[in-house]
């Protein structure tokens, strides 16, 4: 398997298939699929007929390349006929993830009169006297805007703002439907820092927070800081602090699971000291462990120590760490026999992790786990919700840590952390974070 492919083909398309209706003819269409290298997964039968079935097939593949020759395998040694291809990821992109809509209906002349001209002045009046009102009478008090300039989009690099917006528009999609807040995804064609930070003041009226999405380091952490003191609403960068509160409650999670809740001298390794990183490191601090930081470039280990965090070599911060955490995307950077009997491994980078949990396992590890289920999702809906009802005019260590723990309190089973749909993690969060005011 090529080193830079997942384990797992997760490429899924929809593969609509003419087939003879006869005995064991569909078996052997589906193992053909299977042993080209495709996981099948479900089988809608579209029309059955006297000669033939149609049918929608959906399979995993690993890239066009795969998928080109599963078409062949298909042609070659079938008598089955593909009649069309659907990328099931584009069909959900189709005419975007969003629009904006209305909370309020208008259906008779009072109505207009009454959410438009004459009586929208009065409510513009009372405002323009007392700002504040605005949380009340309009949407601004239920808003988050998901700002981004496209220089750094998941492991895609900069593609600029235009490419981000399908990553922004699913954030407003998790928004709206975990916690009912209204996010706006708000594209910003400015790589200078300085230039992206007056933008978003400029804007900044128009929502009850900020989200920051997707922004180079270390462009990220100077744009966080300078906002963070001009505005008067919530800023948080979720690449950081998002990831960060989800891991933090994947550590509560994992120092459950191996009895080791209660233990104040653990020491941890952060490995790699980007975005993600950092905001990890800087998370656990705040909560009170003991931190390791493992990363070439001077200005993220300047970052860190100003955080109270240690600098280390890789190998110095593996033999002395209890819990180790890497975040590097550097496929095979820990080597199995680098692992110390008893250590909890938490190697987060997809699709590849830095070592294999059960590698990790083998080698001795206590507790051991990859970055699937490491979901920013998980966190960043019920924050901002809780911030906004509240009226906090920040996202505090303390809030995230009240929303690690009641996260990571639902973990069960050896997971991590819960599904992103439990019923109850967003409803959790909000009142973990919305209790410490």
């Amino acid at each position: 398997m090529p080193a830079s492919r997942p384990r797992f083909p997760e490429t899924d398309v929809l593969v609509t298939i003419k087939n003879p209706h006869r005995a064991g003819y569909l078996g052997h269409l589906l193992s053909v699929i299977g042993e080209a290298g495709a996981l099948i997964g479900d089988i809608t039968t579209r029309f059955i007929g006297k000669d033939h079935s149609f049918r929608d097939v959906t399979i995993s593949v690993y890239d066009a390349a795969h998928l080109e020759a599963v078409k062949r395998a298909v042609a070659e040694q079938t008598t089955s006929e593909i009649l069309a291809i659907k990328d099931l990821v584009f069909e959900r992109h189709v005419g975007g993830k969003i629009h904006c809509g209305r909370t309020r209906d208008l259906e008779r002349l009072e109505d207009l009169r009454y959410i438009y001209t004459p009586g929208v002045a009065r409510v513009c009046t009372s405002i323009a006297n007392d700002p504040a009102l605005a949380r009340q009478y309009t949407g601004i008090g239920n808003s988050v805007g998901i700002f981004t300039n496209g220089t750094r989009v998941l492991g895609l690099g900069d593609i600029g703002p235009v490419a981000s917006m399908p990553v922004m528009e699913g954030k407003a999609v998790l928004y709206d439907q975990f916690v009912g807040i209204s996010a706006v995804p708000v594209l910003i064609d400015a790589k200078d820092p300085d230039a992206f930070i007056e933008a978003v003041v400029r804007i900044a009226p128009t929502f009850g927070g900020i989200h920051l999405e997707d922004i180079r380091t270390p462009d990220c952490f100077y744009i966080e800081e300078a906002l963070i003191r001009r505005l008067p609403q919530p800023v948080m960068h979720d690449d950081q602090h998002g990831t960060a509160t989800v891991l933090l409650a994947a550590v509560l999670s994992a120092l459950r699971y191996v009895g080791r809740e209660d233990d104040a001298s653990l020491v941890f390794a952060q490995i790699g000291l980007g975005a993600a990183g950092f905001g990890i490191a800087r998370l656990l601090i705040e909560y009170g462990f003991t931190v390791l930081g493992v990363d070439p470039n001077p200005e993220a280990q300047a970052h860190l120590r100003a955080r109270g965090g240690t600098i280390a070599e890789l190998d110095d911060a593996l033999a002395r760490a209890d819990v180790v955490i890497a975040t590097t995307g550097v496929v095979g950077l820990i080597r199995p026999e680098m692992v110390r009997k008893g250590q909890i491994i938490l190697s987060l980078s997809n699709p590849i992790p830095e070592i294999f949990p059960e590698e990790a396992l083998d080698a001795g590890a206590a507790f051991a786990a990859d970055g699937k289920s490491v979901n920013n999702a998980l966190a960043f809906p019920g924050l901002f919700k809780a911030a906004l009802q509240v009226g906090s005019p920040a996202i505090t260590p303390e809030m995230k840590i009240a929303a690690a723990r009641a996260i990571s309190e639902l973990a069960q089973n050896q997971e991590l952390v819960p599904s992103v749909l439990h019923p109850d993690v967003h409803t959790k969060v909000i009142e973990a974070v919305t209790a410490l005011f």
